[in-house]
């Protein structure tokens, strides 16, 4: 017999200048799912609501808080949900800036601040970020670094406005940014550099290491991230986002993720 799943991919507002990559990297990976012999049905993020799906084993890049939620009622239902939803929560911002470093995870000073009350804060002396602290960026304004304090009142009261209720005010580290795909039991990791004058030689086995213990903190599998690589060669993870796009490595990655998918649904099912 057939193993069926479901595929449900991501709701455009959360892929932001990625609509197009996050399509086909959860198309690619039905692909290869069907090539193991597997029967795979496509569902849209905003149909969830619906109760449509009948498959007891999902492969899914719903980053929606409401999405998220109701799968966490459908895996109650001895559904199996790779990424988990519970994983993808803990990725939003006021999740994860208190797991990965209560984990011993290097991370920048962080601090998360409502967005509906007036804040007292020193006045800001040097740059830092302000990100919503929900999910990931939707909007570009989700992720500026602030250089006043006027700024920042002013990009609270936009957060409140569009609904953001939280921020994270985050520490501006100098460095080069190093963006990374991997999936975890598997030995693909994929990182490049995204911007730095630097490029400083840094240990890339702690890299690795750094990577997948935040991954296994937040319960993910299949994921992404952003690293900071100090002119002092330390690694401060900044980021870790849950089944990114995988654009520059998608034929490899689509191939490992349905491998790990189908050895999960057979690990489940013994």
């Amino acid at each position: 017999m057939k193993l069926k799943l479901a595929g449900i991919s991501r709701q455009t507002e959360f892929s932001p200048n990625h609509v197009l990559n996050d399509f086909l990297i959860i198309n690619k990976t039905a692909e290869e799912l069907q090539k193991l012999g597997c029967e795979v049905k496509m569902y849209d993020e905003s149909v969830l609501m619906q109760g449509l799906i009948e498959e007891q084993f999902i492969f899914s890049m719903v980053q929606g808080l409401i999405g998220s939620k109701t799968l966490l009622k459908v895996a109650e239902n001895k559904k199996l949900v790779i990424n988990s939803p519970q994983s993808v929560i803990n990725c939003y911002r006021y999740n994860m800036v208190k797991l990965l470093p209560g984990n011993g995870i290097p991370f920048p000073e962080s601090r998360i601040v409502t967005t509906n009350n007036g804040i007292e804060l020193e006045d800001i002396k040097q740059k830092v970020w302000l990100k919503r602290g929900d999910a990931h960026a939707v909007h570009k304004e989700d992720v500026s670094l602030v250089y006043s304090m006027n700024e920042m009142e002013t990009m609270l009261k936009e957060f409140h406005r569009r609904g953001i209720t939280s921020a994270i005010i985050q520490k501006h580290l100098i460095g080069d940014t190093v963006k990374f795909y991997a999936i975890r039991e598997t030995d693909f990791f994929y990182w490049y550099h995204l911007n730095g004058e630097y490029h400083t030689k840094f240990d890339e086995a702690k890299l690795i290491e750094l990577a997948d213990r935040s991954a296994e903190t937040l319960g993910l599998y299949i994921y992404g991230g952003d690293a900071i690589i100090t002119p002092e060669s330390e690694i401060i993870i900044i980021d870790i986002n849950d089944w990114p796009s995988f654009a520059p490595v998608r034929d490899k990655a689509s191939q490992l993720i349905a491998n790990l998918i189908y050895r999960k649904v057979e690990e489940y099912e013994s």
